[in-house]
């Protein structure tokens, strides 16, 4: 039995006894009181931050720089009187911000593709597309690039079930497969199953398919010396995962050809159209003080979204909790890897937080959007959403979602189903008026090259410099007048007009012109 147990099963007599019960129980108390002290120091400071770090006791030697501790509940506090008591007339939403050129921008993809009869097949390409809905889109239409330089046969692509999205969905439960594979038809061979005696070659099993683990923006030269010659080999090549596994830097024919099947050929499957088409008419309905215009904005605010950014808001115990949490469940390990520093403080004045709803309510008042301004929001689950969408709805009342434009009936069909849900947003976000972005991520990127695309080379998006942002919302005492003007000045240099060109090594997904775009002239 060790010592300490001993003495203390040990009997004692009187006075002796209650003193030492009393001075042992002192003891367990002052242990007790320093580590709640440690926590709480630790957590409030943001030491711990779950990253795996551990706790740290130490205070800052000195006053962290503007920007580094969210603030922004005290800004909205003071400001809400002067919010609420706002009013723009005429709502930006009635006016334009794009002055016209001349000339135009329009969809010409047929142009820059040649139209000749396809040459024999040189087997099949197989691959794996993994994440979220957009994540999907760039491995799809990359696959039909990758298929088109090899001449290879496209089988539609699976779908990898993500640890962190959970959507079970098929390639026909998003996509209308048929129409996919019809606009594809003159230019890339797509079929959605391998041939008998092809599978029979791999036993059934396209596992047994040898995997050409291919690195991330590999050339398109990569495929014609490394691929091809497997392919040839064997009839059939596998590559999973496909996420982003072709250069942005190809040539201009494989940009048209991926414009075609992002713009053309990967529309919506039926039931997800009819309900979509359904929502933005409803939308538009209930836009009536604005002139059947909505604005709509992409929230990056769900729990694992919190959790990835490494980001402190309430910074108490039950969000340190619930976010190492999430972490763990979604990317088991990856934030304890020896060597890792977390600093959530310097993550929030690097502009890498995702903007809470509250702050993108005072950045919309702040431009000049009031309560009259009918405000759709695209998001999974919000975070704590009964605290942040709060203050949200009290600056727009009008505010819609998913789930308040459809019926619990309508939107059964699609719950459990996170891509499904993300095709409804995507489909309202595309036809509204103006878009805000608040965090960058694969959603509002495909998004505002496709409605650069739509719009004659405009985004019409609103993307605020969030470095900037943190350190206005830093400033709980400031006066109404001077936030609207500085909110202002940064509108002026955002994206909010969203024209631009595509770069050597820029995404055509974000940036369609010029090679899936010819100007014409105005009539």
């Amino acid at each position: 039995m060790p010592p300490a147990v001993a003495v203390a099963s040990a009997p004692m007599r009187g006075g002796e006894g209650t003193k030492a019960s009393a001075a042992m129980l002192l003891l367990a108390l002052s242990y007790a009181a320093a580590m709640l002290m440690l926590f709480l120091c630790a957590g409030g400071l943001g030491l711990s931050s779950g990253s795996g770090s551990g706790l740290v006791g130490r205070r800052p030697a000195a006053p962290m720089p503007p920007g580094s501790v969210y603030r922004s509940h005290l800004m909205f506090e003071h400001l809400l009187p002067d919010m609420r008591a706002s009013a723009s007339r005429p709502n930006p939403l009635m006016t334009t911000h794009y002055k016209k050129s001349g000339k135009r921008w329009v969809p010409c993809i047929s142009k820059r593709m040649a139209q000749s009869a396809l040459p024999p097949s040189n087997g099949f390409l197989v691959v794996e597309a993994n994440g979220g809905l957009n994540q999907q889109r760039i491995s799809i239409c990359d696959a039909v690039a990758v298929a088109s330089l090899l001449n290879a046969t496209l089988v539609t692509p699976a779908f990898h079930l993500n640890s962190v999205w959970r959507d079970s969905s098929k390639f026909g439960d998003i996509f209308d497969e048929e129409h996919f594979i019809k606009t594809l038809q003159k230019h890339v061979r797509v079929v959605t199953e391998l041939p008998e005696d092809v599978s029979a070659q791999f036993d059934h099993n396209i596992s047994n398919i040898p995997n050409m683990r291919t690195k991330a923006f590999s050339s398109h030269s990569y495929y014609l010396e490394k691929v091809l010659p497997k392919m040839l080999e064997l009839g059939a090549v596998r590559i999973a995962p496909f996420s982003n596994r072709l250069a942005n830097s190809v040539p201009s024919n494989i940009h048209a050809l991926r414009c075609l099947a992002n713009y053309e050929a990967l529309r919506f499957s039926v039931p997800i159209r009819i309900l979509a088409d359904n929502m933005v008419g409803r939308m538009i309905k209930k836009s009536s003080l604005t002139g059947g215009k909505y604005m709509s904005v992409h929230l990056c605010f769900e729990e694992d979204m919190v959790a990835f950014s490494c980001c402190i808001y309430d910074g108490d115990w039950k969000e340190n909790i619930a976010m190492e949490n999430a972490r763990e469940r979604s990317w088991r390990g990856k934030f304890h890897r020896p060597g890792r520093v977390i600093n959530p403080e310097a993550n929030r004045r690097n502009g890498r937080c995702p903007l809470t709803p509250l702050e993108v309510g005072m950045m919309l008042r702040g431009l000049g959007f009031d309560n009259t301004t009918s405000l759709y929001v695209a998001s999974g689950k919000i975070y704590n959403s009964e605290k942040y969408m709060t203050p949200l709805r009290q600056l727009f009342p009008l505010l819609q979602t998913k789930e308040t434009l459809t019926s619990p009936e309508e939107l059964a069909q699609f719950k459990g189903h996170s891509s499904r849900l993300a095709a409804l947003d995507y489909t309202v976000c595309l036809q509204s008026e103006a878009f805000v972005t608040t965090q960058g991520s694969n959603f509002p990127h495909f998004l505002m090259g496709h409605r650069r695309y739509l719009y004659g080379g405009h985004a019409k998006t609103i993307k605020p410099d969030k470095r900037k942002m943190v350190l206005l919302f830093d400033n709980p005492d400031i006066r109404w007048d001077r936030f609207k003007h500085l909110m202002q000045d940064i509108r002026r240099h955002s994206e909010s007009k969203g024209f631009g060109f595509r770069k050597h090594d820029g995404s055509i997904y974000n940036l369609p012109m010029p090679e899936c775009m010819c100007q014409q002239a105005e009539a």
